[in-house]
């Protein structure tokens, strides 16, 4: 079942099924306005979206066009939004670049920040920020993969974890890292540094997936390209240190997680043959984020020659089957000046 939110003059828009392939869409209001609304008694709503989705396949359904550009991302707006660090390459990467030791722990106790997640940007709405902003706030994307869950008992088993995996999504967790080194060492975490994120057009339950989701790791690769050129296609399901129901648990380790809690993957990165994966150009799987490939050229060359993005920087997230057809839609966004 695919599931997506359509814009509309409300904050949470309004729900719909998808087609499978994301061409067309029926509007459940009758079932759950919102996907909160749905996953808030996901029990005895799910069934029934379910057959509004084979109905639709079947053509038993009213139904529209799907436009991806009418979509906001899944859920506006969450509960909670915590993103991982689930591929500790890329961690080991970024601390080797400035010189940092990594410490043995980050191989077993998961890395997890609470992000805002008050206002999440359409996955084709564009990145907006002030006047000169490209020029030293270091403006990032960030390729992830995220799933949406049920409520989550405090002390939860990493088992209940599994189960309680509703949905899976796409994500670009913008970053700002000319603003992260200041603010890390106050000793309070990620704020001003981790603007509003977006997430897919379309999110979809794990069975959608079918051998690709091993009930922890989604094993496709993740396509980013960076202004209509291939940047990267890290498969989601290598080297992912952390799976989704050890991350759901770390997270829920002292606090219960509400129904439609978000929980990320943290950037996707590969390690090949025992080094970082090279440029696509060059044979490799390339990146997921900008900062990678910076930390690599550092390690290399001394110093990164790659820029982080400017206005007019355009960067596309999709997710493709083994047919060569888009899972989620893509995300698409363009770097913009804010206006005064």
């Amino acid at each position: 079942m695919k599931l997506a939110t359509l814009k509309d003059r409300t904050r949470d828009g309004r729900l719909v099924v998808v087609s499978k392939d994301l061409t067309r869409c029926t509007e459940v209001g009758h079932i759950a306005r919102t996907l909160q609304a749905a996953l808030d008694d996901w029990a005895h709503v799910a069934p029934r979206l379910a057959e509004v989705a084979e109905g639709l396949e079947h053509g038993a359904q009213p139904e529209s066009r799907f436009h991806e550009h009418d979509a906001a991302s899944p859920l506006p707006r969450s509960y909670q939004w915590a993103d991982g660090s689930a591929y500790v390459n890329h961690v080991e990467l970024v601390r080797k670049a400035r010189g940092a030791e990594m410490p043995e722990t980050f191989w077993t106790d998961p890395l997890m920040y609470q992000g805002g997640s008050d206002a999440f940007l359409g996955p084709r709405d564009p990145i907006r920020f002030p006047d000169g902003a490209d020029a030293t706030w270091g403006i990032d994307m960030e390729g992830e993969v995220a799933v949406i869950v049920d409520d989550v008992p405090m002390g939860a088993t990493i088992d209940q974890a599994r189960e309680a995996i509703r949905l899976v999504m796409l994500v670009n967790d913008i970053s700002l890292r000319g603003l992260i080194p200041a603010e890390l060492a106050k000793g309070f975490g990620f704020f001003q540094s981790k603007p509003s994120s977006a997430f897919s057009p379309v999110a979809v339950t794990p069975d959608e997936l079918g051998d690709a989701w091993d009930g922890g790791k989604l094993h496709l690769p993740l396509l980013v390209d960076y202004n209509g050129k291939a940047f990267g296609k890290a498969n989601a399901g290598v080297d992912m240190t952390f799976d989704f129901p050890q991350l759901i648990a770390h997270a829920a380790r002292t606090r219960p997680l509400g129904a439609g809690a978000i929980i990320g993957s943290g950037t996707v990165s590969n390690k090949l043959d025992g080094g970082p994966g090279k440029p696509i150009d060059q044979g490799g799987v390339g990146y997921s984020c900008i900062a990678e490939i910076r930390t690599i050229e550092t390690i290399d060359d001394g110093k990164p020659s790659t820029p982080f993005m400017k206005f007019g920087d355009t960067v596309r997230i999709e997710m493709k089957d083994a047919a060569g057809h888009s899972i989620f839609g893509a995300i698409e966004q363009k770097v913009e000046k804010m206006a005064r």
